[in-house]
């Protein structure tokens, strides 16, 4: 894979993401799959697209998508695309900026490309792992310790992009005093923060899926960042089992010091 297929899969998620804002103003239907989680005529759309022209640009992978009915066929594959055609459908739905389009392709259970776009507010991270990641054609990094900033106390914490829904829970609760959790909603799109500098980590104590992840992991590689479970354990793509125990990214230089107040914390 070169930087020519890598400006493809960006231009091919970017128009998923346009085809969700076209929708958007336009108007949507929402429908709901469990419990509360939403998912929209706009996500099946975009679902539409990327598998169609993903496909078309590389026929031999295999394709995991969170709407699309999933097969075992893919297990079989060297390549397979992972996508979430809209990663933070409650945000989109609430029209809150904090959701993306999350393309990613991996190779023997390792992501080696990754596209996270916000089409909302028009920002696409895109990498290739070993080569480098870039936001919106400039370089990003993940790699050194970003400036922290000052609590009321004085005392300098960690900045951690947390979900809406787990901050409401209480889950970064124990963590009170210790980090400046920041609500932003999907999970891609924290990664591609993190990736970008903007942030210095963003962690998950709870399930998530391959899809949600995949994406912003490769992104977070390719900038020099780290990426794993919540216990430290590389992630290993295209299983049977789609769920993750739980996810962990930090710039480099913070990942240690994370992955340890989880440990003693978490």
């Amino acid at each position: 894979m070169d930087q020519t297929f890598l400006d493809t899969v960006a231009e091919i998620t970017k128009q998923a993401g346009r085809i969700v804002e076209d929708i958007a103003q336009s108007g949507f239907e929402t429908s709901f799959k469990t419990g509360d989680d939403p998912v929209t005529t706009a996500d099946h759309a975009a679902n539409t697209y990327l598998q169609s022209h993903l496909l078309e640009l590389l026929p031999e992978a295999g394709w995991l998508s969170e709407e699309t009915r999933d097969t075992e066929d893919r297990l079989t594959k060297q390549y397979v695309w992972i996508v979430d055609p809209i990663d933070g459908t409650r945000e989109f739905v609430e029209r809150i900026p904090h959701y993306a389009v999350s393309v990613a392709l991996a190779k023997d259970g390792e992501v080696i490309l990754g596209v996270v776009y916000n089409p909302a507010k028009d920002e696409c991270f895109y990498a290739l792992v070993g080569e480098g990641a870039w936001l919106n054609g400039s370089p990003i990094t993940a790699e050194y310790k970003m400036g922290l900033r000052e609590s009321s106390s004085e005392v300098p914490r960690l900045v951690a992009l947390g979900s809406r829904s787990e901050i409401k829970r209480g889950e970064f609760q124990p963590f009170e005093g210790l980090l400046e959790v920041e609500a932003v909603g999907s999970i891609a799109y924290k990664l591609a923060l993190v990736a970008a500098g903007r942030a210095h980590t963003t962690f998950s104590l709870v399930p998530k899926n391959e899809w949600d992840l995949a994406g912003g992991v490769a992104i977070i590689h390719a900038a020099g960042g780290r990426a794993t479970d919540k216990t430290g354990k590389p992630f290993a793509f295209n299983q049977r089992d789609t769920l993750t125990n739980g996810s962990l990214a930090a710039t480099h230089a913070d990942y240690d010091e994370v992955l340890q107040l989880i440990q003693r914390v978490g």
